[in-house]
């Protein structure tokens, strides 16, 4: 039997304390630059999927720094190119939005069948690499994010 992604994943914002924000760039489509992505496994919570997901495509333990729910979701389409990851006749993803606040930028520990390469980047510049409009509608919200957000 077939093993489809559910329609409901999460989008977690790793940025520093001064705004800087790491971007991955994807494997299977060169080019394409995100945050961390990932959909969630049968019964497991938001929260959970964002630090498997942390842990999976850089090494990092999001429980170490503060992980945030910035109860936001987006509702968008999902590219057809990447919808047989999904059951059949399933065209749309609810996307859950996180923030990760690390001290300074760190080097990551790829998953290789997932991502080329990272980069930290002014949000600013994150916004405009990133390909996926409500991960730059997120990186766009940092500063204000930030602010409320220090400890």
């Amino acid at each position: 039997m077939a093993h489809y992604k559910q329609p409901v994943s999460v989008l977690v914002v790793i940025y520093t304390i001064n705004i800087k924000v790491l971007l991955l760039e994807r494997a299977d489509h060169p080019g394409y630059w995100q945050s961390v992505t990932g959909s969630c496994e049968p019964g497991e919570a938001l929260c959970d999927t964002a630090l498997r997901e942390v842990r999976e495509e850089t090494g990092l333990d999001a429980s170490q720094y503060a992980l945030s729910d910035w109860q936001m979701q987006n509702d968008y389409e999902i590219y057809p190119h990447w919808r047989h990851r999904y059951p059949p006749g399933i065209t749309r993803n609810t996307e859950h939005v996180f923030g990760l606040q690390l001290p300074h930028p760190i080097a990551v520990q790829l998953a290789p069948r997932e991502h080329l390469s990272f980069q930290w980047l002014a949000w600013q510049d994150a916004a405009e690499k990133v390909f996926s409009p409500s991960n730059r509608a997120a990186i766009l919200e940092l500063p204000e994010r930030a602010d409320r957000e220090m400890p």
